[in-house]
């Protein structure tokens, strides 16, 4: 086949499989499986390639990949994430979570379609070039399964990597873009201040835990935004706070935990000498002591200017309207461990269906236009066909 009739193929694919591409998400969406426990999910989607005549991969655990085209040369990859949130379902659906308290809150239900479909598609097409769909366990675990993924060979000859993610802020056809950061880095504090505890009505002869916790909140994020630039978004926030159990007694211990988030990733690389220093300095004068547990999360996903050309392409082939700049998120992302090694692009998905109040990520009632399934796999089409292009 030429270049030229591979997007056409995957088009006719899933036009005529689109109800197959509907039963397979929503069978996903009802079996959600937490990171790195995705052996049911696993198991589908290497039963659906068998299927079509393809030769999964497994990873070790969960997860796996397929090889499509030339077994020679340079690969074009694509991910999908196939791991669940602990978080419960309200959406009221009929092919709801069947798991109390686990859902596809964050949409990867979608994802793992969208490259199930493609390689199904493309097991139709004689490629030009080789393609490989990797399945990603536990994305939404610190630090990311993608790290896994790499370690297992999975990049082995992949010249360029593709992801996408649903996006219910977009409406359904239209495709976010962005070169350069996408996501930010995003890590996590966890702060513990000790003190020999005392009276409330002798504090200076005690060292005041609660006082050393307020003065963190207010002064660590201020004295971050002097002494960072404030074009890299970095942002710290806590979201838990908890010390003491009396009115009239200072305590022994308290604790912070909060997220430090930037979008520039020669920002993230100092960020753990720099907090370390700030807190040393707002610390010491309470006469109180610290320990600072620095977890550090992902890199900002960053996009090859030619790998987000190439989706630009595609995406004004599907509808010369349908591709629009995506603003920065300031969450993360681990694809950003891919474009460590190899260029690429991730996508932003339109997902909301034009009708009632937009929704959000993360969330329990978050519904899916299932009409942006077709997209996604249609995006993917043209950006192999933009690569066979290249060869010929």
């Amino acid at each position: 086949m030429t270049a030229g009739g591979i997007a056409r193929a995957v088009d006719q694919w899933v036009k005529e499989h689109h109800s197959t591409m509907v039963e397979w998400r929503r069978h996903f969406h009802s079996y959600p499986e937490l990171s790195n426990q995705e052996f049911a999910t696993t198991e589908f989607i290497a039963k659906v390639l068998r299927e079509h005549g393809l030769e999964p991969v497994l990873f070790p655990g969960t997860g796996l990949y397929v090889d499509l085209g030339p077994k020679d040369g340079k690969r074009l990859a694509f991910r999908g994430d196939i791991d669940a949130l602990k978080v419960p379902e309200q959406t009221g659906l009929p092919f709801a979570s069947q798991h109390p308290g686990v859902s596809h809150s964050c949409g990867h239900d979608v994802h793992t379609t969208v490259v199930l479909a493609l390689a199904c598609a493309l097991s139709t097409v004689q490629l030009p070039l080789g393609v490989r769909i990797i399945f990603q366990p536990a994305e939404e675990v610190m630090n990311g399964g993608a790290l896994d993924v790499i370690e297992w060979g999975a990049l082995q000859d992949v010249a360029s990597i593709y992801a996408l993610h649903a996006e219910p802020k977009l409406r359904v056809g239209q495709i976010g873009v962005r070169t350069g950061a996408i996501t930010s880095a995003s890590d996590v504090l966890r702060i513990t201040v000790n003190g020999p505890g005392g009276h409330t009505s002798r504090p200076q002869l005690s060292a005041d835990v609660v006082y050393a916790l307020g003065a963190l909140i207010t002064q660590l994020p201020a004295l971050l935004s002097r002494r960072v630039d404030p074009r890299t978004g970095t942002v710290l926030v806590f979201g838990h706070v908890e010390s003491g159990d009396a009115a009239n007694a200072i305590p022994k211990t308290g604790e912070l935990l909060g997220t430090l988030r930037t979008a520039d990733i020669g920002t993230w690389r100092i960020l753990e000498d720099l907090v370390t220093d700030l807190i040393d300095l707002v610390v010491a004068p309470t006469g109180c002591t610290y320990h600072l547990d620095y977890m550090r999360g992902v890199p900002p996903v960053l996009n090859d200017d030619a790998a987000t050309a190439i989706g630009v392409q595609a995406g004004r082939r599907i509808d010369p309207h349908a591709v629009v700049t995506a603003p920065q998120s300031s969450g993360g992302e681990d694809f950003s461990w891919y474009l460590e090694h190899v260029p690429g692009s991730m996508f932003r998905l339109g997902a909301w269906s034009g009708e009632g109040e937009m929704q959000d990520l993360h969330q329990g009632n978050l519904d899916i236009d299932e009409r942006a399934l077709e997209v996604g796999v249609r995006l993917f089409g043209g950006v192999v066909e933009k690569y066979a292009e290249n060869l010929s």
